[in-house]
C-alpha cells in the first residue's frame, strides 16, 4: 500500500503545482486549471487516507497531522473557490487568483515536506 500513498501523494504534488504555476505564468484563473486543481485533492486526499491507514492507529494529533489536515481543507477551499470565480466570470478575481493559489500551494507544502522527512526518518 506504501508505494500507492507514495505516487498519490507525489502525482499530487505535480497536479498542484503544475496548475498553481501556470495559472501565475498565465495571468489569469481558467477551466484546466481548476481541473488540475481538482486531480491534486483527489490525489491528495487518496494519498494521505492511504498513508493514514499505514501509520498505525491512523491519525495524528502532531504536526505533520494538524498541518495536513489544513492543508487538505485549503485545497478543498481553494477548489471550490477556484469553481465559483469561473462560474461567476470576474475578470478582477480571475487575474488575481494567482495570489490565493500560491499561499495555499506554500501551506500544502509543509506537510508534504514533513511527510516526506519524518517518513524518511523512520
Amino acid at each position: 500500500m506504501l508505494p500507492y500513498a507514495v505516487v498519490s501523494i507525489t502525482l499530487a504534488l505535480v497536479f498542484y503545482t503544475v496548475g498553481v504555476w501556470s495559472e501565475k505564468g498565465q495571468g489569469e484563473l481558467k477551466g484546466w486549471h481548476l481541473v488540475v486543481f481538482w486531480i491534486g485533492l483527489v490525489f491528495d486526499t487518496v494519498g494521505t487516507t492511504l498513508m493514514s491507514k499505514i501509520a498505525s492507529g491512523g491519525f495524528k494529533f502532531n504536526f505533520h497531522g494538524i498541518t495536513g489536515l489544513l492543508a487538505i481543507i485549503l485545497m478543498l477551499f481553494h477548489a471550490i473557490w477556484a469553481t465559483v470565480v469561473l462560474f461567476k466570470d470576474d475578470k478582477k478575481a480571475k487575474a488575481n487568483f494567482h495570489k490565493f493559489s500560491i499561499v495555499v500551494w506554500l501551506i500544502w507544502l509543509i506537510p508534504f515536506i514533513s511527510g516526506a522527512i519524518f517518513g524518511m526518518a523512520r
